[in-house]
């Protein structure tokens, strides 16, 4: 076998922008109903072995998924500051839904090709734009598994990591 044949090329596609998007909503869904699941009086301050409240990693999300496909939409990195000012489940959640409408927005201004051009987000991590989508998918899903473990310790069952519309 040739490098030619081992050397992935642009227009090689497994799966098409608008079914990553609906897989990535998926997994955002999941997530909101992992915030849902909480009691108000746990999501910003319930954790365990020294671990982050949920409330603290779904900032995190918040702070990764819109602004990284702003960035590459744009170049334009920039971080998104509300997240942090919020302190009720409600509020948590409305900034949930406004950044998944944000994405649906932005995702189909992408061009297919731009998902493997290099860039450089936030100014320091360096990669593809897919590599720097996948990073903030699979940090999404990492840190769900904490609000998992939260949840049982809470006697909560949590909804089920496989159900995603």
């Amino acid at each position: 076998m040739s490098t030619k044949e081992l050397t992935p090329t642009a227009s090689a596609s497994i799966i098409t922008p608008e079914q990553l998007l609906k897989h990535w909503q998926g997994h955002r869904a999941l997530t909101r109903r992992m915030i849902e699941a909480f009691p108000d009086d746990k999501l910003f301050t319930y954790s365990v072995g020294g671990m982050r409240p949920f409330a603290e990693l779904v900032y995190e999300f918040l702070g990764m998924g819109l602004p990284c496909l702003q960035g590459i939409a744009t170049e334009k990195w920039e971080k998104w500051a509300d997240a942090e000012k919020v302190n009720t489940k409600q509020e948590l959640l409305a900034l949930w839904d406004q950044a998944t409408d944000g994405i649906n927005k932005i995702w189909p201004t992408i061009p297919a090709e731009r998902w493997q051009e290099q860039t450089v987000a936030f100014g320091q991590w360096p990669g593809t734009c897919i590599s720097i989508l996948f990073y903030a998918i699979d940090n999404e899903i990492h840190h769900r598994g904490q609000g998992y473990v939260y949840l049982r310790s809470l006697g909560i069952e949590p909804p089920a990591f496989w159900d995603r519309p």
